[in-house]
C-alpha cells in the first residue's frame, strides 16, 4: 500500500509514521524547518504508549511521489480549496481521499440516500463547488479523528492521548478499500474502525467543537474553564441541544448525552482547543466547517439555532479583528 500524507503536521506526520511502522510505504509532504528535520532525521514520535523513530521518505514536492493508494489530508480543512496544484501528482484512477477533518466534510449530502437534501452541497464548506473540483466525491473517505498530537519541536512528534481514527464512506456500508486502509492503520498501532455511517460520528465530535472552539477562541479559556464557569456552561449546553436537533434533521444519530459530551470535555483538563491555538499562533480560524456549516444546516432543516448564530457571527468577527492592523495605526 503507497500512501502520502499531504500536509505532514502533528497529526498528519503521526499517522505517516504509525503507517511506515506498520509496513506500508509512506511518503509525508511537508515544507519549511518540520519537513526538513523529518527528511534529515525522521519522525520521531514521544508517546505514552512508547517512543519510536522512523524514516519515511519526506519531500516538499508532490510530483517526487507520484500516485498514491490513498492520500491522507492532514491540511485544515480552509486549505481544501486550494490544494488542487499539490494534490494533483498524487492522484491515479483509484486513488483515495481521506480527510481527517474538524466538522462538517464537503461531502456530506452525498449518497445520504432517501434523505431529502440527498446530494446537496454545503456551500459554507463547499463554495460553489470550488472543493469538490479538487476532491472528486468518489474519491473521499471520511476520517473523525480522536487522537491529541503536537510538533514539540521540528521532526519530533509528541502523542498526549487517543489513537482511534474512525473511517467510514459517504454512502455508507464496509468497502474493500476501507478495510484495507484500517488494517495498514492498525499494523501502525493506531485503532481504526470502519463505520457503517460515519455521520453519527461526525456529529459526536463536532457536539463537542461547535462549542468548546469558537468560545474558548472568545473568551481565551480551556476546557476545564468553561466546564466550570456556570453561564459558559450553560451557553455549551443550549449550543450542544441546537445542534443534536440540526444533527436528527440532516441524517445523523449522534448517540451521545450533552451531559456525558460537556464531562468528557472538562476530563480533558486546561487544554487549549484548536482554534484558540490558532488565535494564538495568527492563523485564519477553522470557523466554516466547524460552526459556519452547522449554521448552514439549520437553514436547510428549518432548525432554529440562535446561539449557535450568535456565536458564529461572534467568532466570525473575531477571525476579522484578531490580526487586521487598528484603524489609524501605521
Amino acid at each position: 500500500m503507497k500512501v502520502a500524507v499531504l500536509g505532514a503536521g502533528a497529526i498528519g506526520a503521526y499517522v505517516g509514521a504509525a503507517l511506515h511502522r506498520g509496513g506500508a510505504e509512506v511518503h509525508l509532504i511537508a515544507r519549511r524547518a518540520h519537513g526538513e528535520a523529518m527528511r534529515a532525521h525522521g519522525v520521531r514520535v514521544l508517546s505514552p504508549r512508547g517512543n519510536f523513530t522512523v524514516r519515511p521518505h519526506v519531500t516538499d514536492d508532490p510530483a517526487q511521489v507520484g500516485p498514491a493508494d490513498f492520500v491522507f489530508l492532514g491540511l485544515k480543512a480552509n486549505s481544501y480549496a486550494s490544494c488542487g496544484p499539490l494534490i494533483a501528482p498524487l492522484l491515479g484512477e483509484d486513488t483515495a481521499i481521506v480527510a481527517a477533518q474538524n466538522g462538517i466534510p464537503w461531502w456530506y449530502f452525498h449518497g445520504l440516500t432517501g434523505h431529502p437534501l440527498e446530494d446537496r452541497r454545503v456551500e459554507t464548506v463547499d463554495p460553489g463547488g470550488a472543493v469538490s473540483r479538487v476532491l472528486e466525491l468518489r474519491r473521499a473517505i471520511g476520517c473523525v479523528v480522536y487522537c491529541s498530537t503536537v510538533i514539540e519541536e521540528p521532526g519530533v512528534i509528541r502523542h498526549l492521548e487517543g489513537t482511534r481514527f474512525a473511517l467510514g464512506e459517504p454512502k455508507g456500508g464496509v468497502t474493500s478499500r476501507c478495510a484495507a486502509l484500517a488494517d495498514a492503520m492498525i499494523a501502525g498501532g493506531l485503532k481504526a474502525p470502519v463505520e457503517l455511517d460515519l455521520r453519527d460520528e461526525i456529529w459526536v465530535k463536532l457536539m463537542g467543537n461547535v462549542a468548546f472552539n469558537p468560545l474558548s477562541a472568545l473568551t481565551r479559556a480551556t476546557m476545564v474553564q468553561m466546564c466550570e464557569h456556570p453561564d459558559t456552561r450553560e451557553l455549551v449546553t443550549t449550543m450542544m441541544n441546537e445542534t443534536l436537533a440540526i444533527a436528527r434533521a440532516a441524517g445523523g444519530d449522534p448517540r451521545v448525552s450533552v451531559e456525558k459530551r460537556i464531562n468528557g470535555a472538562w476530563r480533558v483538563g486546561h487544554h487549549k482547543t484548536s482554534m484558540l491555538q490558532d488565535l494564538e499562533a495568527g492563523k485564519p480560524l477553522e470557523i466554516d466547517a466547524i460552526i459556519g456549516a452547522v449554521v448552514e444546516l439549520s437553514e436547510l432543516t428549518g432548525v432554529p439555532a440562535p446561539a449557535l448564530r450568535h456565536v458564529h457571527a461572534a467568532i466570525g468577527l473575531l477571525d476579522q479583528t484578531a490580526n487586521a492592523v487598528p484603524v489609524g495605526a501605521h
